[in-house]
């Protein structure tokens, strides 16, 4: 029996520059980019080496601590540089892509299959990373079996793609991925939707939640808070919805295609709008002659703009991104700008910001944060915006001092630092909550496992 979620709690970021809903084939990019960073955790032992000839789904690294866990090429072509960093730490796989594409073939998969059969299937594919956990928000272990899977096919982020459009005509391979995912849990596969023209909202072997409130009710933490909250000893994972698309088609193809949409999305951008791409694939090709001025003082960020990453113009697409936010870089300072009334920024506090007064306008903000970083202050803010039943300031606090039973008897167990984005956002302290969470959570990682 689905359970609707309704929260109060949150705050809605409307900013200009929203993605209208048509799509355009990006550039096709030269170089594929895949960064061992955006899996967090995971330590890279490289398969793939330079001067190495690939399809896409060809093996570049696995996770040394499991080699089961292999992360696989998008894309075919030649492995042309291998970035290294500290301690030969690897950075980053450069694949110089092949006009003409070519995919490995895994073989079409028998959706009868059991679960032992589809995990190892998974696996063998590459599509295992697209898997994560709860606790942690690292890439699920494979050796543990989960008491839920959690979908979000809703999101209230700030410019977020549209996950109805995004996800519109990939039932199919949508449902396939459903039905295989349903075997690996002994429990429920839950699924957030924000209307009933979801293309997830008929989907079966899942239970389906109607999905309302402000930002951060589209965030899967949300939905594992009011449905089934993660305790000691136990584990949930998270599959993003587009992603689900890649393993479905994996499934009824036998081919790992890494081709995403990805909304162009931003204040700074004259043509908002949707592009189709590949996982890893150089956002030059989709920002520049595309309406975002190559002189403009911007900053490009992949994902939102609460938990996004910020690159470099000759940046590449993160691995579970599908979105690009540009906004103007805050670099300046605004004279007086802390006494006097401000109509053009949004905030929680009625003290001389009035965006209250019309809560539907669209705002232009920059990335400075109008404020310098310095010790908690108790105001009261942050439970204005975080819906879920624990105490943020807390726990904060005891990832700040390392306090491991402190943090487990606060829930740590069940957060991520995006769940922390808006509490971050409206922190007068200026405080990393997000960095906080993350360290908090490798902490324990590292020492509970």
């Amino acid at each position: 029996m689905s359970k609707d979620i309704k929260i109060k709690k949150g705050l809605d970021i409307k900013l200009v520059g929203e993605a209208d809903k048509t799509v355009e084939q990006a550039i096709i990019s030269n170089f594929c980019t895949i960064r061992p960073e955006d899996f967090h955790s995971v330590i890279p032992k490289l398969v793939a080496k330079e001067g190495a000839t690939l399809q896409a789904g060809d093996v570049i690294f696995y996770n040394k601590s499991n080699e089961d866990v292999k992360f696989v090429s998008p894309v075919s072509g030649k492995v042309v540089e291998v970035q290294r960093g500290p301690k030969r730490r690897i950075d980053a796989v450069k694949i110089q892509a092949d006009k003409t594409q070519s995919h490995k073939d895994f073989g079409v998969f028998d959706m009868n299959s059991g679960a032992a059969t589809t995990k190892a299937h998974l696996l063998a594919s590459g599509c295992w990373v697209f898997i994560k956990q709860r606790p942690y928000d690292v890439i699920a272990n494979p050796e543990k079996l989960p008491k839920a899977i959690f979908i979000s096919g809703y999101s209230t982020a700030p410019l977020a793609a549209d996950l109805d459009f995004v996800l519109a005509g990939k039932e199919e391979a949508l449902q396939a991925a459903v039905s295989a995912l349903s075997k690996l849990t002994e429990g429920q596969v839950h699924i957030g939707v924000g209307s009933s023209n979801s293309p997830l909202a008929n989907m079966k072997d899942a239970t389906v939640h109607k999905i309302s409130g402000p930002h951060p009710a589209g965030n899967v933490g949300t939905h594992i808070n009011k449905l089934d909250p993660v305790n000691k000893g136990e584990t949930v994972w998270t599959v993003n919805a587009q992603d689900l698309v890649i393993i479905g088609e994996l499934l009824l193809t036998g081919k790992f295609n890494a081709e995403r949409l990805v909304a162009l999305a931003g204040s700074s951008v004259k043509k908002p709008r949707y592009f189709k791409t590949v996982i890893g694939s150089e956002i030059a090709t989709m920002i520049y002659d595309n309406g975002v001025d190559k002189e403009g003082n911007d900053r490009i960020i992949s994902g939102n703009v609460l938990s996004g990453k910020q690159l470099n113009p000759d940046g590449s697409l993160g691995f579970y991104d599908n979105l690009i936010s540009v906004i103007p870089e805050g670099d300046d300072y605004e004279f007086f700008g802390w006494n006097k009334p401000i109509f053009n920024k949004i905030s929680t506090s009625r003290a001389l910001t009035f965006s209250w007064l019309n809560p539907k306008k669209k705002y232009e903000l920059n990335t400075n944060t109008n404020g310098e970083h310095r010790a908690f202050v108790i105001t009261g803010s942050y439970e204005q915006v975080f819906p879920l039943d624990i105490f943020p300031m807390q726990i904060l606090k005891a990832c700040k001092y390392e306090d491991l039973d402190e943090m487990e008897a606060l829930g740590m167990y069940e957060v991520a630092p995006e769940d922390f984005a808006l509490t971050e956002f409206i922190c007068v302290s200026k405080q990393p909550h997000q960095d906080i969470i993350r360290k908090g959570l490798d902490l324990m990682l590292k020492e509970i496992g």
